[in-house]
């Protein structure tokens, strides 16, 4: 489980396709830190890692994972919002994440606003059940407060830090990213469902 505080931003040294699945070499500062098997997310995307060097590590994306997120998309020297597993007595600075993406999603359109810059994204129809003003979103493995609901999508808020700080800066119109849709909100949707389904 995870919290959407970034504590890195990894590049990709190298790529390797094997067996359909893609193996990552990533450096980042954390690698001196990580442990076999250890949980780390990228862009919002849980994987085990095997540590490599004190600078380097690597993981392997599945093909599940590739279909389902923008993973497959990497390119050598891309970079990446890392961020470990949340420890038991650690503090929850942003909101439950676990690691799972629920939906790719595409920025419609990027504005700055007084330091701070506001993303537009599509969303699909079936997800706007998950969407709720002022509730809580992670895009590419980000915490963050879903700011406005329109009829194409959403927007969110991305402070200075924020975005000097995690692969926001690097994002422009047309890319696609990671969305999980907050946890609690998603088995709050699912309990009603099934309520209702008792009740007919």
């Amino acid at each position: 489980m995870f919290t959407g505080i970034i504590e890195d931003i990894g590049t990709v040294k190298d790529l390797k396709k094997e067996n359909g699945n893609l193996v990552l070499t990533v450096k980042s500062g954390l690698a001196h830190k990580l442990k076999l098997n250890e949980s780390l997310a990228h862009n919002g995307i849980c994987l085990s890692v095997q540590p490599v060097s004190k600078k380097t590590y690597r993981v392997t994306a599945v093909r599940e994972t590739l279909n389902r997120t923008t993973l497959g998309n990497i390119k050598k020297g891309g970079k990446i919002n890392l961020e470990r597993a949340l420890k038991a007595n650690g503090r929850i600075d942003g909101h439950f994440v676990l690691g799972h993406i629920d939906s790719r999603l595409k920025c419609l359109s990027v504005n700055e606003l007084s330091g701070s810059h506001l993303f537009t994204f599509a969303c699909r129809a079936g997800d706007r059940k998950y969407i709720v003003e002022k509730g809580s979103i992670a895009i590419n493995g980000v915490s963050l407060t879903i700011a406005g609901i329109s009829s194409k999508g959403f927007s969110v808020a991305v402070i200075p830090y924020t975005f000097r700080h995690s692969v926001f800066r690097y994002l422009k119109r047309g890319d696609e990213v990671n969305a999980e849709y907050d946890v609690l909100g998603k088995y709050i949707i699912r309990a009603m469902g099934k309520k209702n389904d008792a009740n007919n």
